[in-house]
């Protein structure tokens, strides 16, 4: 009955032609700003008109909430957990975003009850259908508990630094994706370029590595400038997109999300999109 009920939703869906794009947001270490890039990209994102789902996966160390100065009150383990229902988990941050706190206790899917993994598929096929976008920001660096959901969904979008040691890391973290499926799609974010030329030659650097050893081909999104801007926007607990609507980050920012919103390619449905495909066998590959 319950895999009658999801094929009846799944085929709702596709007729209806509309499923989010699910995307997770990486760094291969941590203080590179992914977090920061993640708010202000889906803030970018709803002032384009598109709908937006922030999905806090960074266990322990999740701040969006911060970053948009609002408190919520449940988190996604509360709603796997069966004590709230999923609209409950879900705290509206703006016009058309919303945002879904992690929760301790989500480190990996393999130690989910079945019952909890059944939630999450019922839960995102729901939200497959009401958001245009799915961001994940993940924890930094590359582990199996966070690989579990990375290679479920449809994009990554990496962010790095020119520092030797970010541009480093990041190439570990994707070597290690790719070692998983060579066919994942990648995007690219610089972020704190002090000088586009010189962060424009670090990522280039990276590309070209990528391409060499791994035959990985990567999308540059564009750069964001080292920018004081962003700090003040942290303190004061509000998008810089928002914030400084005028700055130059912000017109960065705009043009990275253009990028992103040109590159899609619409008619995707959600069982050729792949995500909950793949999180369901991920679950059964761990049960076997």
């Amino acid at each position: 009955m319950h895999d009658q009920a999801e094929a009846l939703r799944l085929k709702m869906l596709k007729a209806q032609g509309k499923t989010a794009r699910s995307v997770a947001v990486i760094s291969g270490k941590g203080g590179v700003g992914k977090s920061n890039f993640t708010a202000n990209f889906s803030y970018s994102l709803a002032a384009k008109g598109k709908k937006v789902l922030i999905v806090d996966m960074d266990i322990g160390m999740g701040n969006i909430h911060i970053l948009f100065g609002a408190a919520p009150n449940y988190s996604l383990k509360d709603y796997l957990n069966g004590s709230r229902d999923l609209y409950d988990v879900i705290t509206p941050l703006e016009d058309r975003l919303s945002f879904i706190a992690g929760g301790s206790g989500l480190e990996t899917v393999m130690e989910w009850s079945e019952s909890m993994f059944d939630r999450l598929i019922e839960g995102f096929t729901t939200l497959q259908s009401d958001y245009d976008v799915i961001l994940f920001d993940m924890g930094a660096g590359a582990t199996q508990n966070s690989l579990d959901l990375i290679m479920a969904v449809d994009e990554i979008i990496l962010i790095a630094t020119p520092e030797p040691t970010s541009i480093t890391d990041a190439y570990s973290m994707m070597k290690f994706i790719c070692m998983q499926d060579a066919e994942r799609t990648f995007h690219i974010v610089g972020n704190r370029v002090l000088k586009e030329e010189e962060g424009r030659d670090s990522i280039a650097r990276l590309q070209l590595a990528l391409r060499k050893f791994l035959s990985a081909e990567t999308n540059l999104l564009g750069f964001l400038p080292d920018d004081l801007n962003v700090r003040n926007a942290v303190v004061a607990q509000t998008p810089f997109v928002k914030l400084y609507p005028n700055a130059h980050i912000t017109r960065r920012m705009t043009a990275i999300t253009d990028s992103f919103l040109i590159g899609h390619q619409p008619g995707t449905s959600i069982e050729t999109s792949g995500f909950l495909g793949k999180l369901k066998s991920i679950f059964r590959k761990g049960r076997a």
